[in-house]
C-alpha cells in the first residue's frame, strides 16, 4: 500500500515581507528631528583707552548670554583698539572659553572702528547665518552715512544689531540708534553705576538671537527692547 505523501512544510514568508513589516512599524514611530544648530552672535566691544572698566565688567557678565539660551548659542568676540587694530575670535560655545579670550586684553588709545565692525558682521553673515550683532560702546568718531548704509545691509540680511550705549553723548546716541533702527535691532543706554544693567541687556539680545521675540518676551523687563523690534510678521 502506498504511503500517503508527506505534507510539504509550510512556506516561510519571503524575506521581503519581514522587511516590509519592519518598515511599516518604523513609519509609525515619531520622526526624529535634527537638533537645530546653535545661533551665532557677534559680541563686539569698544576697547579703546577709556573703556577698560566696561571691558572688565563685560568680561564678568558675558556668561549671561549663554545662561539665557540653554546651550543654543555660540559667540564670537570682536573688538577694536589702538591704531587700526581689529580682532575677532572663532565662535565659542562656552562662557569659560569666551572669558579666557577676554581676560588679559588691555584697552588702548585709538579711534572707533564701527564701520569696520559692521563690515566684518556682513562678511560673517555671507559665510553662514548670523542671528545678531551686539555692540557695546560710548563714542562714534566716524561719518554716520557709511555706518548707516552698512547697518541697512545687515538688516536686509536679517541680522539685527543690539546697540548698548554707555553714557549719554548725544552725537553718539544719534548714530548708534540709527544703526539699531536700520538693522531691525534695538538700542538701549546703560550706566556703569548699575552693575546689572549690562548683564540684563546681554541676556535679552542673546535670548532674541536664539529664540526670537517669544524668547525675549519671557524675560522680565524686556519691554524696552521688544518695543523697538520689527512687529510680528515683519521679521523674527
Amino acid at each position: 500500500m502506498a504511503k500517503p505523501p508527506v505534507p510539504a512544510p509550510p512556506l516561510s514568508a519571503p524575506a521581503g515581507s519581514a522587511v516590509s513589516a519592519f518598515l511599516q512599524r518604523a513609519a509609525g514611530l515619531p520622526a526624529l528631528r535634527a537638533a537645530p544648530s546653535p545661533a551665532r552672535l557677534i559680541f563686539a566691544v569698544d576697547a579703546t583707552a577709556s573703556r577698560q572698566p566696561t571691558w572688565d565688567r563685560a568680561c564678568h557678565v558675558q556668561a549671561e548670554m549663554f545662561a539665557a539660551t540653554a546651550g543654543r548659542l555660540t559667540v564670537s568676540l570682536a573688538f577694536y583698539r589702538g591704531h587700526g587694530e581689529f580682532l575677532a575670535s572663532p565662535f565659542l560655545a562656552e562662557p569659560a572659553a569666551l572669558a579666557a579670550r577676554m581676560t588679559g586684553v588691555d584697552c588702548r588709545g585709538g579711534h572707533t572702528q564701527i564701520l569696520r565692525l559692521l563690515r566684518h558682521a556682513e562678511a560673517e553673515a555671507a559665510r553662514a547665518r548670523l542671528h545678531a550683532l551686539v555692540f557695546v560702546g560710548d563714542a562714534v568718531e566716524e561719518e554716520p552715512d557709511p555706518i548707516w548704509a552698512a547697518a541697512s545691509r545687515l538688516g536686509a540680511r536679517g541680522v539685527p544689531a543690539f546697540v548698548f550705549q554707555e553714557g549719554d553723548d548725544p552725537g553718539a546716541q544719534a548714530v548708534l540708534r540709527g544703526i539699531a533702527r536700520r538693522s531691525g535691532g534695538a538700542w538701549a543706554p546703560f550706566d556703569h553705576r548699575s552693575p546689572r544693567a549690562l548683564a540684563d541687556l546681554l541676556r535679552g539680545a542673546a535670548a532674541y538671537a536664539a529664540g526670537g521675540r517669544e524668547a525675549l518676551a519671557r524675560l522680565p523687563g524686556a519691554g524696552g527692547l521688544l518695543a523697538q523690534l520689527p512687529a510680528p510678521g515683519a521679521g523674527r
